[in-house]
């Protein structure tokens, strides 16, 4: 099951965010940021190895993995015709 954001809650009125924010600017309370579980090392890794494997990848297989994402993409707002999936 999914579960929900894990972001601190914030007032959802523009008067209740307002005051929040400043509230935090002044320094009467402290933003506290959620650890999300998530290592940032790993993260920047894997943005380095999505780039790596792009470079890499010979130009005509990145264009087939692009159309094949805009196909997919498109596929979800309309029927595709038969004369662009070839």
């Amino acid at each position: 099951m999914a579960k929900g954001t894990k972001k601190p809650k914030r007032p959802t009125d523009a008067i209740g965010n307002a005051v929040h924010v400043m509230k935090i600017a002044t320094g009467e309370i402290e933003e506290t940021e959620v650890d999300d579980g998530k290592n940032k090392a790993a993260q920047e890794l894997g943005r380095l190895g999505g780039k790596a494997r792009a470079t890499a990848m010979p130009p005509k297989r990145r264009t087939e993995i692009a159309k094949k994402a805009a196909r997919a993409r498109w596929k979800k707002d309309r029927p595709v015709s038969s004369d662009e999936t070839s």
